[in-house]
Formats: structure tokens, sequence, C-alpha cells
């Protein structure tokens, strides 16, 4: 397996409100001069990692993302008869191991991503505390691991401003995905009427509101530096390829869940490019520098990214040892001859990224 696995997604969102920006509307980018929609990586990681398909591939390798890591530990001594007052003090201890927590507070000021050999150490730490009762010391407290085995931590890195030895570096980039072609927030009025209301005193609707929505063919890249990652997770190459697997289904399988019950807009990907080698990743966005038009977009779509996954070969060399090529459009004829890829299942894509060759 190389160095970099790379994987270009292309997938249809119909009317959506994947991911809101702060006015509750559709998030966007300009691109090309044109708008274009938006999902920030953030939602499409969080999607990703905390879907059933990535946590039950991966069951007991993942961590989780918190503050309430010392309120937890409060409540389990107070739970085994530690005096309130007791537990909070030494709660408070131990969530500043994670981060910042501020005066009469026990949660951590910021998020915390923790992995399970963590979890189960602060867990043996209240325990023993509860039974010698006894505030913590500094070796016990001692609780964070810079390699903490948790896939989801070693793909997309940790950050502890309090105990920065304990960063982990992100071994995959996500970029934000953004439709191929030019899109616009439309409103979408609604109301809602009182099924009680027989039209006796008033016909008129019992609620009435507005929503933005937008729809269109999406652009999401991804690049894992695997050797990164199986450093991260202490050189268990088999986990390290078990999360590229399930890290590969997830993307291509999951939607980000804004607003589902709203528009039901899950959608699997229509196309994907995957890459793997040694030589330095790239995105395929340029592709959609000039917007794609007219009414067969998907097919357009794929031509461009194509055609400027050759046109990067041709200017810099081969840009990937192997690619491999998984579509879900019915009259696909196949990659370009020239880009030299193996076409499948979603399937036959996972184990192609697992092979050493």
């Amino acid at each position: 397996m190389g160095h970099f696995i790379q994987l270009h997604l292309l997938t249809a969102y119909p009317p959506a409100n994947l991911n809101r920006d702060d006015m509750g509307r559709p998030k966007t980018a300009i691109m090309g001069g044109v708008k274009r929609l938006r999902v920030s990586s953030q939602s499409l990681k969080r999607t990703w990692r905390t879907s059933d398909l990535f946590v039950n591939a991966l069951d007991g390798h993942h961590g989780k993302r918190t503050k309430k890591i010392g309120a937890i530990a409060m409540q389990q001594l107070i739970d085994k008869g530690v005096d309130e007052k007791k537990a909070r003090e030494w709660a408070i201890k131990i969530g500043g191991v994670f981060g910042d927590v501020a005066k009469g507070e026990v949660e951590t000021s910021q998020l915390v991503h923790i992995g399970p050999n963590e979890q189960r150490a602060v867990d043996e730490l209240v325990g023993r505390l509860a039974a010698e009762d006894h505030g913590p010391g500094d070796e016990e407290l001692e609780l964070l691991n810079s390699k903490p085995a948790a896939v989801d931590i070693a793909l997309f890195g940790r950050m502890l401003a309090a105990s920065p030895r304990y960063n982990v570096e992100a071994a995959c980039q996500v970029a934000h995905a953004i439709t191929v072609h030019g899109a616009e927030v439309e409103d979408d009025y609604f109301t809602a009427v009182d099924d009680l209301n027989m039209g006796d005193e008033h016909r008129g609707a019992a609620h009435v509101g507005e929503t933005g929505f937008g729809a269109g063919l999406f652009y999401t890249y991804i690049c894992i530096d695997r050797d990164q990652l199986v450093d991260n997770l202490d050189g268990q190459s088999a986990l390290a390829d078990d999360a590229i697997a399930a890290l590969v289904e997830a993307a291509a399988l999951t939607s980000p869940k804004g607003k589902q019950n709203s528009f039901g807009s899950r959608a699997h990907a229509s196309y994907i490019l995957a890459e793997k080698g040694d030589a330095q990743p790239r995105s395929l966005a340029a592709s959609f520098l000039r917007p794609v038009t007219g009414q067969q977009q998907d097919e357009a779509a794929i031509n461009k990214l194509e055609a400027q996954a050759l046109a990067f070969d041709q200017a810099y060399g081969p840009g990937a040892s192997g690619r491999f090529v998984t579509s879900a459009i019915a009259d696909y004829a196949g990659p370009h001859a020239e880009l030299d890829a193996q076409k499948g299942s979603l399937q036959s894509l996972v184990a192609f990224l697992r092979d050493p060759a």
C-alpha cells in the first residue's frame, strides 16, 4: 500500500440543509467567481466517525469528544460513597489533566478527544481513590497517552492546549465539500395546521416558518497519510488498514444529519476515484474552477475529474501508483483509458487499498 491514499468523491444531494451557518442556512463558498453550496470538513468528519458503520467496524478502538470527563468522574466517586466535597475536589484535578477547568466548574473549558485506554485509566483511578479514600497524587494523574490507540484520534488528530505533549498529528485531511456547479440557497416557506381547528373561527395556519435549502452534486477530497496513521497507532498496521476501510465506507455511504427529518436527503456517493502511491498528494478541485453546466452534470463532472488527474500526471509525473474507480452511475462507461484505473464495487475498492502492492 502506498504512503498516501487519496479519495475523490462525487455525491448528489436533493434539496437539503446538510450543514448550517450562523443564520441556519446552508453554508456556501465562492469558487471561480461562482457561489457553491458547501459542507464543512468538521461536519463531514463528525458524520463519519460517529456513524454506526464506523463505530461498529472499529468497536473498542474509537474515542469520544467531551467536556464532561471531570463531571462523570465526580458522579462516579459520589456513587462509590465519596463525600461530595471530596469528590468535586478530586474530579477537578482529574479534569485538569485534560484541559483547563474554570473556577467553580468541573467540566473542561474545551472539548477533549479522549481514547478508550485513557478513559479506562480514569475509571481505574476513580475506583482506587474511592476504595482507598485519598486524593489523586501527581503520578496517579498521568492519564494521557501520546499514542491513545483510538482510530478517530489517529485519523483526525488531537490538540490539547493544556498538555501539548499529548497532541496527535492528524493522519487524514478532509477538504470542505463543494458543489461542482454554481448553486443558490433557496427559501422554503412552510406552514403547520392545527388538527383540531375545524375552521369555525378561522382557516389560517397555526404556524408559519421559513428555512433555507439547496441541492447539488458535491465534490469531496480526502487524503490519508498511512505512514502517519500507523505511527499514531503505535505500529498497528492491521488496525490502520481497518481504520482506512471503515473511513472509506463511511464517506461513501453516510450523510450529514442536518435537517434530515425535513428533507430526507440521505445519499451514497455516485462516483469514487481512489488513488494510492508515494507521490505528493493534490486535490482535483481545480477540475471545477470552471463550474459544470448542462443537464448531464454527473457525466461532465467525472470527465473533468479524470481529465484533471491526467493533466497533473502529464505536468508533474504520475500522481499515483494505482487507481481504482467505483461508480453507481448507470451509464458510466468506465475510467479514461489513459488513467489506467481498475473498476469495481466498493468492497473491491477497499480490497485494492488494503493490497500492499
